[in-house]
Order: structure tokens, then sequence, then C-alpha cells
């Protein structure tokens, strides 16, 4: 979907930038949930913009320039304002600290100084394309300015971002083993097939042996790979490489996640974490005071790819009047128990508290994931290694077993 900068009129604050996902620019206004009159200007993103906008599936969104770490500064300025410091000195205090984010913290020193409430001065910190703070972060913080919460909602945001880096470090530390068992693997590959490889080519030149159609492939390879050795290492350099750089792209990124998710297994569980993240993000924001409609909108990049256009398609139904619960299960982002949980929340009003224990229940299967790759995906894993690792060696020795067969 093509991707805008945008840049909104806020009613007594600074105009902001914010980037945005429509299918094209007439669509921008029912997307954002304002009139058209509230949009002073539009610029597509370019492929490059959008490819560095699109953080991965378990993260924040990514940006180019200076940008302030939102956990380290929501975190520090709480406990800041919570000891007593005025809000500029604990800025500056911040901008003291965070040589890399110096700049866009002076700029809020700047605006604070010229009489702007602390979600304008850090609106108007980046440049276009490159804004100093997420629009959750901003949306929090002014939300808190009007019910006079700053310190309550950055502790709360602090401790969401601080939840959801935990989630991805422990999804990272599953997939460590699984990945260092198949770089094991390739490894012994490439050294059967270099190095110990061309030496049996030498056995059985000259010889009168038949050798199988994959002995032959294999020997063939393992002496290219002697004659050529710099190009082998070569290649052996550049393949992984461009693994990685065709996954960092958005479009390959988005493919690989869709077949992660039909995975029998790993697919639900992959949809569960996700959903339970849109469930704490969605609360953070309702508890601050920000409208459903935009708090659907800025907990959009916390969701996996797969699941967006669904929670678009929510958005638009919320937006339009209807019940927040209704349209989550209608788009099939609700679980049996957060259904349960939001319709008693909608009946007592505490919808953002609902959310938030819906996201807790889940919490769980963050540890029934790690557990099940660790039960089944490295088995398996290392089945299949095992298996192309003896193939190799079987095939190295077959021609061995055929000539001992001719001897008479």
């Amino acid at each position: 979907m093509p991707s805008y900068h945008v840049q909104l009129h806020e009613p007594g604050a600074a105009p902001q930038w914010r980037l945005v996902q429509a299918p094209d620019e007439a669509a921008l206004p029912a997307v954002l949930g304002l009139p058209a009159s509230r949009l002073l200007a539009v610029r597509p993103s370019s492929d490059r913009a959008q490819a560095s906008a699109a953080g991965p599936g378990l993260g924040w969104p990514r940006q180019r320039g200076p940008r302030v770490d939102p956990r380290a500064f929501a975190q520090e300025l709480a406990v800041l304002l919570a000891s007593g410091v005025p809000l500029l000195e604990a800025v500056e205090t911040l901008a003291e600290r965070n040589g890399d984010a110096a700049v866009p913290l002076a700029r809020v020193q700047a605006g604070l100084r010229e009489g702007r409430t602390l979600s304008q001065a850090m609106a108007s910190a980046g440049e276009a394309g490159a804004p100093a703070f997420d629009d959750v972060l901003l949306a929090l913080v002014a939300a808190a300015e009007r019910d006079g919460q700053l310190f309550g909602v950055l502790k709360h945001h602090a401790e969401f971002l601080a939840w959801s880096g935990a989630l991805r470090d422990r999804l990272v530390a599953a997939a460590l083993y699984p990945a260092l068992l198949l770089a094991t693997g390739v490894a012994v590959i490439g050294f059967l097939v270099v190095f110990v490889l061309p030496r049996f080519a030498g056995v059985f030149e000259g010889m009168a042996v038949e050798l199988p159609w994959g002995s032959r492939v294999l020997i063939a390879a393992g002496q290219a790979a002697s004659r050529e050795p710099w190009l082998a290492a070569l290649v052996a350099l550049l393949l992984p490489l461009s693994v990685l750089a065709g996954l960092r792209a958005p479009a390959a990124r988005r493919w690989w996640q869709a077949q992660l998710w039909r995975l029998p297994g790993l697919g639900p569980r992959l949809r569960t974490v996700a959903l339970a993240r849109l469930y704490r993000a969605v609360g953070l924001l309702g508890a601050a005071g920000v409208p459903l409609p935009r708090a659907l909108a800025l907990a959009e990049p916390v969701l996996d790819a797969p699941l967006r256009p669904a929670l678009a398609r929510a958005r638009a139904d919320v937006a339009a009047g209807g019940r927040l619960s209704a349209a989550l299960q209608g788009h099939g982002l609700l679980t049996p128990a957060a259904l349960r949980m939001l319709r008693v929340g909608e009946r007592s009003g505490e919808v953002a508290a609902m959310l938030t224990r819906a996201a807790a229940f889940h919490d769980e299967e963050v540890s029934r994931l790690a557990d099940w790759v660790s039960k089944v995906v490295n088995p398996l894993l290392m089945l299949v290694m095992g298996a192309v690792v003896g193939g190799v060696v079987v095939l190295m020795y077959l021609p061995l077993f055929t000539l001992m067969e001719q001897v008479p």
C-alpha cells in the first residue's frame, strides 16, 4: 500500500508531519479520520522511505534521521518529573545524557521556551519524513497534557515498550539455536565439498569406475571450488548476504511473514502473540484518552503486516459508529477470551482496562511459543540437517563401495 507524508493542522498546536499508508491520496482523510481541511500538505513517500519506515514485525517503525529512543525518553522523563524536576530542566538533562538525540531534544527545549506544550515541541523537533518521536508517544503526551497525567502516561508507555522489547528478545532467543544449528550444518557441508571431495576425486581419477550421478555432481562442485577458492569464498559470502538483503525488503518480509502464518502449529501462535500486542497498545492509548479510531490507527505499526488490512477495515467500522468488539470480531482480530472481556468492558465503560487484561491473559502464549520452538522446530531442523550432511557423506563413500564390489 502506498505511503504518504502528511502535514496536519492541529488546533492550537504546531503543524505535524505524519507517515500514513492509504490506497491513494484521496483516501487519506478517511484513513486519518479527519476532514480534508486539516491536511495542509501531502507528499508521496519514496520506496526507500517506505523501506526505512517499515520496521520488523515485532517492533516499532524505524525512521531515518536523528530519533529519540521512546522507551528511554518516557522512562527517564517520568523519573525526573516524579522527582520534582521542572519539565524544561528535565528535558535539558535528557539532552545532556543522550548524545545521539541531543539535536531533537534541543529543539524540544527551544519549543518549551517559546511557550509551546511538550507535545507541540516534540512534534516540531523532527523533519519532514523523519520525525524525532513516534506518533504513539506524541498522541499519549498530548492526551496526558489535557488530563494532567503526564507522569502516569509516560510510566505506562515505558512499561509497554519494555514489555514489547522483552517479547521480541524472547522470540529472538527461541530462534537463536535453530539459526546456529543451520549455520553449523551449512559450514560442515561447505567443508566437505571444498576440502574433502577434491581429494576423493583424485582417488577415482584414472579408474574405470562408473560413479553415481549424485557423486559426480558433488565431486564436480568440489573440484570447481578447489580450482577457484576465492570465487567459492565470495559466493559463500554473498549468498547469505543476498538472502538477508532480500528478507529486509518490505515485500519479501511480508511474503515470509505470510508463509510463517500459514504453518500449522506456528501460525496460530504467532497470530495470538500479535493480537496481544495490539490489545496492549490500544488499551494504553485508550487509557490515556485517545479516541478509539485514532488509537487503532496509531497501533497499526505494532501489528504484523498480515493483520494490518483487517485492522484498517475494523478502524473504518469504528469510525462509522460501530462497536469496537463487533468491528474487531468481524475482521478476525479477537480471540474468544478477548471478545468476552471486551464485551464486559463495553458494558462497564472500561474498554481500555479490559484490552490490557486480555493482553495479559495471552502473555503466557509467548512462553508457549518459545517452548514449542524448542520442542518441535529444533529437533525437526536437527533431523533435516543430519539427513543432508549424512546424504553428502553417503554420496562421497558410495563410489568406494562400488569400487570394492569390483575387486575380485
